[in-house]
């Protein structure tokens, strides 16, 4: 296939955490095992621990700290990643997850990982989900300098691996992000209703953005682009 063909297939872009993997795992981590290791850790009551952790979430949310194990294990005194290690067996897809996938590739979408999971976070969930054989192309935003919810991750993301926003569809659990690529010129955004399956799902009406339920509802807003004409039953 040349250059040009390839410039011509169109790309689907996916968020990691909360859109194909389970926000439970990532939730369990940051608002229940760290506080209770950094309770242990500094000699507080868990109450004091999740007062001052939570503080410093609100501080940085939406920046490359938050989503940095290496910064927030020096921050507060805990080896974060460890701590994610020590439950990996809780890190898992969420439902549609490898179906929504393997029927992208058959119809012919170029498959694109965006996180703004750090490197050692995406590797950690790459060890524990079969998810490297569907991308092409797999990111962390640690590597762009730049946080999904900033214009210049995407402008660094298409000067890297040249592609037209017109020709790509990007799904991410977080309006922040949508948002930041809205500002780019991706047009075709989708957003996930449950992000964790421990938490309620969201109301459609909550957000601004086509929201899927089952991933593989996205089928239903991409038909006509479809060679198959009825993909989801197939």
């Amino acid at each position: 296939m040349s250059y040009s063909d390839l410039q011509q297939q169109p790309i689907a872009m996916f968020d990691m955490d909360g859109t194909l993997l389970d926000l439970a795992f990532d939730d369990f981590i940051w608002n229940h095992c760290l506080p209770e290791r950094h309770a242990q850790t500094h000699q507080c009551s868990l109450e004091q621990s999740k007062q001052t952790l939570f503080q410093f979430y609100q501080q940085h949310k939406h920046t490359l700290s938050w989503y940095s194990s290496a910064y927030w294990t020096a921050k507060v005194g805990v080896d974060v990643l460890q701590l994610q290690y020590e439950h990996r067996e809780k890190i898992r897809a969420r439902k549609g997850c490898h179906e929504l996938l393997e029927q992208l590739k058959a119809q012919g979408y170029r498959c694109w990982l965006l996180t703004n999971a750090d490197r050692a976070g995406l590797q950690l969930k790459l060890e524990n989900v079969e998810l490297s054989p569907y991308f092409e192309v797999m990111i962390s935003s640690e590597e762009l300098g730049h946080a999904k919810e900033e214009v210049a991750f995407w402008q660094k993301l298409q000067q890297i691996h040249p592609f037209d926003p017109a020709q790509a569809i990007f799904i991410d659990d977080t309006v922040a992000v949508l948002q930041g690529a809205e500002r780019f010129g991706i047009n075709q955004l989708f957003s996930i209703l449950q992000p964790s399956s421990a938490k309620p799902a969201r109301l459609a009406t909550e957000v601004a953005y086509p929201s899927l339920d089952h991933l593989t509802n996205l089928f239903d807003y991409l038909d006509t682009n479809l060679q198959v004409t009825d993909a989801k039953t197939a």
